[in-house]
């Protein structure tokens, strides 16, 4: 399988409201470098910082080792201990004593969905702490949510 970075963050402003996602891909030892970033102008962070990782994942044409870089816990503790348990609950979390959906239920089925092609390693990254990737998703995340808002 073939190495690859992917470097994600998403935002929003306010939450909900305009949000955009981007990510960076990196193949190997290579200088290839793939950006991308969009926005949604209703939405929320978490919704963002999925998409993000979604996008990056997708625009993989083959199987690959992935290194997931991102500072959402969120998204990389779902990925690698929720999802497990809500997949075997029909997509349900424990909120006390009852069952309820998990919020953003179609991206993380995507997400999994994607998972199952590539062997996906993970490393947090502290948002906002000069990590040039990070940073330069954020910026690109940032630019794509910009364009939602009304310029009073």
């Amino acid at each position: 399988m073939k190495p690859v970075q992917l470097y994600t963050d998403g935002a929003c402003s306010g939450n909900p409201g305009p949000g955009g996602w981007a990510f960076i891909l990196r193949c190997g030892k290579t200088d290839k470098e793939l950006e991308r970033a969009a926005g949604d102008p209703q939405t929320t962070n978490n919704k963002m910082e999925l998409q993000a990782v979604i996008e990056g994942l997708k625009a993989l044409k083959e199987p690959c080792e992935v290194t997931l870089y991102a500072d959402s816990s969120y998204v990389l503790q779902g990925m690698q201990s929720w999802m497990k348990g809500w997949k075997s609950r029909g997509w349900k979390r424990k909120d006390g004593s009852k069952l309820v959906p998990v919020k953003n239920v179609e991206q993380w089925q995507e997400l999994d969905r994607l998972m199952q092609k590539h062997q996906i390693k993970f490393e947090h990254v502290k948002g906002h702490s000069g990590h040039l990737e990070n940073e330069r998703c954020d910026q690109l995340a940032v630019a794509a949510y910009q364009r939602y808002l009304v310029k009073k």
